[in-house]
């Protein structure tokens, strides 16, 4: 991206505070790959923001105040006239590069305008579902699923944002899901099923399979799990089935949908039973990405018809895994909910 390379090497000093009870740090602030990259003195990372998300909280002021997404409660203070410059002309380059509500509305009504009447007459409701979920770009995705996920934070606390543990949860992602996967995974202080899968990529996990576990297997395979449960549906597609056929249509035809009818679907998504792939196809997924099915079945419940499955079917039974976490990654993530 034009606008990343010309400030691929420029770096400034700044204040981050991760959230209102912590004292705020010297940080250095540097680009990557769409992304703002925070470290401490020594070059080790703090966190990683997402340039389009990137909110500045001050327009016009000194130093400006930045976030890393609506809502949030990190914040980042820069000084640097030339820095600050970059982050607001980068966020506004990646802004026209993505599909916005506009643009959205203006390609559908093409693509559709000698059907769009006739679709809630003619054609079934899931029709209409499948329609609306392959033409909703990953941006939009990604904004309903962060909307869901604030509804849901205002039902099981705030996500765990201790720094260290976030870095090591970054990593976690990148070893299941590989670098270029969208989306991330949160740790919420209280989740019944355990772990969710939500649009946009969001993965929200349960803190206490992370502080009970003893093994990085274990939360790596309710991730797992989490999304072979969703047996190859898109996530935005059950999003849609929970709204209604008047709100897949909002969406089809203005790129929004309410944001109470997200909170009502937040509530229904916490208070959701817990569901599990078929066996066959979670042993696969776990194959698939390296991950050993016992330490996640003793974990659910090891005596259970399923994961005794699991256990009997583990390809590292007898021959050691890839690594996961190194041990200090996955102390680092056991503490992320300790701030």
């Amino acid at each position: 991206m034009t606008a990343l390379r010309e400030y691929e090497r420029l770096e400034s000093s700044g204040i981050w505070r991760a959230n209102l009870d912590v004292q705020r740090r010297d940080v250095v602030v540097a680009f990557g790959n769409a992304t703002l990259v925070i470290t401490d003195g020594a070059g080790r990372p703090l966190t990683h923001w997402s340039l389009p998300a990137v909110i500045r909280q001050n327009p016009g002021k000194r130093p400006a105040v930045f976030t890393p997404d609506e809502g949030a409660v990190e914040t980042l203070e820069i000084d640097d006239d030339l820095m600050i410059g970059a982050i607001e002309k980068v966020r506004k380059t990646l802004a026209r590069s993505r599909p916005q509500r506009g643009k959205l509305r203006h390609f559908i009504t093409l693509g559709f305008v000698a059907g769009t009447a006739a679709l809630a007459v003619f054609w079934l409701p899931d029709a209409l579902t499948r329609q609306t979920v392959s033409v909703v770009p990953q941006s939009k995705r990604a904004e309903i699923g962060t909307v869901i996920l604030g509804h849901v934070q205002k039902l099981t606390g705030p996500r765990c944002r201790d720094a260290d543990g976030v870095t090591a949860l970054a990593l976690l992602h990148t070893r299941l899901l590989g670098a270029e996967a969208k989306g991330r995974i949160v740790i919420l202080p209280q989740l019944a099923q355990g772990a969710v899968a939500m649009t946009g990529g969001i993965i929200a996990l349960d803190r206490r399979i992370v502080e009970n576990a003893d093994d990085p297997a274990v939360p790596a395979g309710y991730v797992i799990a989490a999304i072979a449960a969703r047996r190859g549906a898109d996530p935005l597609a059950s999003v849609l089935q929970a709204v209604g056929l008047r709100q897949t249509m909002g969406l089809l035809t203005t790129g929004n949908l309410p944001s109470d009818v997200l909170a009502d679907y937040a509530r229904s998504l916490t208070e959701a039973d817990p569901t599990l792939a078929d066996e066959d196809d979670l042993i696969a997924a776990f194959a698939a990405a390296q991950i050993p099915t016992t330490p996640f079945a003793f974990a659910r419940d090891g005596s259970d018809a399923q994961t005794v499955k699991l256990i009997e079917a583990d390809a590292f039974a007898e021959r050691d895994e890839p690594e996961i976490l190194s041990d200090a990654n996955w102390i680092r993530l056991q503490g992320i909910c300790n701030i």
